[in-house]
């Protein structure tokens, strides 16, 4: 996307503005979204992004700026007005451009650059909102969308790399409406992944629809939520969420560096019930949070971040490596050209247990059975959060009583994880976006069924 010598010039002059380092990002982007309302189609959106990002670090010292332009004259200029004036020598000198070709490990075949598939998609979300609709008349409305991106990536650094990446994400999503009496409630379903429209063959708008009326229909008669500390079970797949926000922003060395995070000088500790093993995956194939490549040009990898309970690593970026001293992890990420990179999750979860959900609702004599997480809030250094519950159960003498609405959950992520006494076999993965310094960017969340032995739950009863 970039010619390879006018790269190399704008690094070498980057170098004899006695940069330490310099990295060109180049970035094509093409989305194309279908919504529908109901039984109609309400729009279908399509776009090209093109970009390039340019960083230079100077000690500990990150200069970033971008174009849409790729001359070489503008690149230059940028580079000038970027470069720190100081009266240094140059220090490094520009390494020849070996280029690099990784392998692509998330193979997609209906990609959006050779077809939209805009009549098929349409088709499926008609038969979703049939699905939902057909539950019952309660259902009043639904919402459809089907996301599909492709994103090319080309990236020159000073090091001498040079690599590219191709990633096609497709997302497909309804949520349903219910209402009765002048009572509304919602309920939603999405699969998605690091693919193009062939995920059509593994997901079934039957399921979508239902799916997602079932959760709108029981939110419809759910009681409201008694309050108080208690213990609870917080659902599979998007339950992983409460991990991801508390406490996997806290592992990232993006806050690590700061000191803003209460893990930052805990490496090899307990931190953790000892049943807790947690994992970030960029290698996983297919999954919506997976990349061949970060937006470094580093390889992606498996990082074991807990073990046994135990801190066993964090994700690290170039400047987090810098700063901390700890080896990269392939976790550099930005949502576009227009943001520099910076160590984020890609799957994060909880690896599954033993245990079973039926022995987690026995066990618990009055508490709280959190089936779907929704979203919240985060205080990043301390990891305090408050998180909804979209679907939510009373348990009572170990039984499942009562739907309830308005539950919320309100702790912080290192004592939450302290609280773990059970994990399921039930593990699944659920999709999800990711917004911090560098934008919002792609991340799968993940867990089995847990059991949280002591929270303290929100309600409104």
């Amino acid at each position: 996307m970039l010619n390879s010598q006018t790269a190399e010039s704008v690094v070498d002059h980057a170098l004899s503005l006695v940069a330490d380092f310099a990295e060109l990002f180049v970035e094509k982007n093409e989305t194309n979204v279908v919504s529908t309302l109901s039984d109609e189609v309400q729009s279908v959106e399509s776009g090209i992004n093109f970009g390039v990002g340019l960083r230079l670090v100077y000690g500990s010292k990150v200069l970033y700026g971008y174009t849409n332009k790729t001359d070489q004259e503008e690149l230059l200029r940028i580079t000038s007005v970027l470069a720190a004036k100081d009266l240094r020598d140059p220090v490094s000198t520009l390494k020849s451009f070996n280029f690099n070709q990784i392998p692509d490990i998330h193979p997609a075949s209906k990609i959006l650059s050779v077809d939209a598939e805009t009549e098929s998609k349409i088709a499926y979300l008609m038969a979703a909102d049939r699905a939902a609709r057909a539950t019952g008349e309660q259902i009043s409305q639904t919402r459809g969308s089907c996301l599909q991106r492709e994103q090319r990536v080309e990236i020159f650094n000073s090091d001498g790399l040079h690599t590219k990446d191709k990633r096609n994400y497709i997302r497909a999503l309804l949520t349903a409406i219910a209402s009765d009496a002048g009572e509304q409630a919602t309920g939603s379903w999405n699969d998605g992944g690091l693919l193009g429209w062939e995920i059509e063959a593994g997901i079934n708008p039957q399921h979508t629809g239902e799916e997602a009326a079932r959760q709108a229909l029981v939110n419809l008669t759910a009681k409201p939520c008694p309050s108080g500390r208690m213990p609870v079970i917080i659902g599979n797949g998007f339950g992983g969420v409460i991990f991801h926000e508390a406490c996997g922003h806290l592992l990232e060395t993006t806050s690590v560096a700061k000191k803003a995070s209460v893990f930052h000088d805990q490496m090899g500790e307990m931190i953790v019930n000892p049943i807790v093993n947690a994992v970030d995956d960029g290698t996983m194939a297919n999954e919506w949070g997976s990349i061949n490549i970060d937006d470094e040009g580093m390889p992606t990898q498996r990082t074991q971040l807990i073990k046994d309970g135990r801190l066993t690593n964090f994700l690290v970026d170039r400047i987090g490596a810098q700063q901390t001293g700890f080896a990269r992890s392939g976790s550099g990420r930005r949502e576009s050209y227009k943001f520099a990179p910076a160590s984020r999750m890609r799957n994060t979860f909880i690896e599954p247990g033993d245990a079973s959900a039926d022995d987690m609702i026995a066990s618990i004599d009055k508490g709280i059975y959190a089936t779907h997480m929704g979203g919240g809030s985060v205080q990043p250094g301390t990891g305090e959060f408050n998180f909804a519950v979209t679907e939510g159960y009373y348990i009572e003498n170990g039984k499942v009583q009562y739907p309830v609405k308005a539950a919320t959950l309100i702790s912080t992520g290192p004592k939450v994880l302290k609280e773990i006494s059970m994990i399921g076999q039930d593990f699944s993965l659920a999709c999800g976006m990711c917004g911090s310094v560098s934008g919002a960017v792609p991340t799968t969340v993940g867990q089995a069924t847990l059991k949280v032995d002591d929270i303290l739950v929100g309600g409104n009863a």
